[in-house]
């Protein structure tokens, strides 16, 4: 399965698309001059609802993992957090709530999802905790804050995504004060096939569209060893990295939902209605043959932390 770099949106997004594949990004000179960059920001922008709908919710427990890495090291005074690609808010806004004592700064490539975490932030939090929180349009690899500014960092599910992920994490050293806490958590790769992806491509088969592309995912972790070595080799010490599983029990209607609008929304929105309602019926036509354990989403993720040296 995925990563970030094609059409839908899966883990980073999942790496499918019914336009032509593409390949790796090369690194930049600066973010904001990257068209990919630039792109996939604007995907963001265009998806913040659905992404905080659909997507946060089901990645929020392998997320909050990443907060109990780091509670000895809020016990111990750390006071400064940086959150490195906050999207719609869930992992900021869960850290403001649960540390009182905290500042929290929450950066995201996308405005969009920056405005959306910015509406969740006013909804959920007091005024209090709002006025810990700052938003910011950023990149993880142009961070825009000083050196040695931020006593802990925390990333959930996005440094699969930037081009160069040694640069993002140098980047991430470079604000830490010297012995502060870096903990973040990603995908591993895996060759496994989900069943309801199967039923997906063989529906679209059926009224005559063309099945999906798959192409790698370069971004996703190979094991806990290579996670654990970017680390070192990106200047962290005392690096830890452990594995998991991400499980979200998925029912019919809400894969259907799921796909339809969030993930494949741009393809199947533009299927004519008559063949988009023959697609929907014939996806659930063969998810009907499921069992519940072949629906249940199983991905497997990788815990790192690590403290600036």
């Amino acid at each position: 399965m995925p990563a970030l770099g094609a059409a839908c949106l899966f883990p980073a997004p999942r790496a499918c698309s019914r336009r032509p594949v593409r390949g790796t990004v090369p690194w930049r000179l600066r973010a904001w001059q990257h068209s990919r960059m630039t792109e996939q920001a604007e995907r963001y922008d265009r998806i913040a609802v659905g992404y905080s709908r659909w997507w946060a919710p089901i990645i929020a427990p392998a997320a909050f993992g990443v907060l109990d890495s780091i509670d000895a090291a809020i016990d111990a005074g750390a006071r400064q957090v940086l959150d490195v690609g906050t999207g719609t808010g869930t992992l900021a806004i869960a850290a403001v709530r649960r540390w009182p004592q905290i500042r929290l700064t929450a950066i995201d490539a996308s405005s969009g999802m920056i405005e959306k975490a910015g509406a969740e932030a006013d909804r959920l939090l007091t005024a209090d905790e709002r006025a810990r929180l700052d938003l910011r349009v950023a990149f993880a690899d142009e961070l825009g804050l000083a050196d040695g500014s931020i006593d802990v960092a925390i990333s959930s599910f996005v440094l699969q995504l930037v081009p160069n992920r040694f640069r993002a994490l140098r980047e991430v050293r470079r604000v830490l004060h010297s012995g502060g806490t870096f903990a973040w958590v990603s995908w591993l790769a895996q060759e496994a096939v989900w069943a309801p992806d199967v039923d997906f491509d063989a529906a679209l088969e059926e009224v005559g569209e063309e099945a999906r592309e798959w192409n790698d995912r370069p971004g996703d972790l190979r094991d806990i060893a290579a996670a654990a070595a970017q680390m070192r080799r990106a200047g962290f010490a005392d690096v830890q990295a452990s594995a998991d599983e991400l499980v979200h029990p998925f029912d019919i209607e809400g894969y259907i939902g799921f796909m339809a609008e969030f993930d494949e929304e741009d393809l199947v929105q533009t299927l004519p209605d008559d063949i988009r309602t023959r697609f929907l019926d014939a996806l659930r036509r063969r998810l009907e043959k499921r069992r519940p354990d072949q629906l249940a989403l199983r991905l497997p993720t990788v815990t790192v932390r690590g403290t600036r040296r």
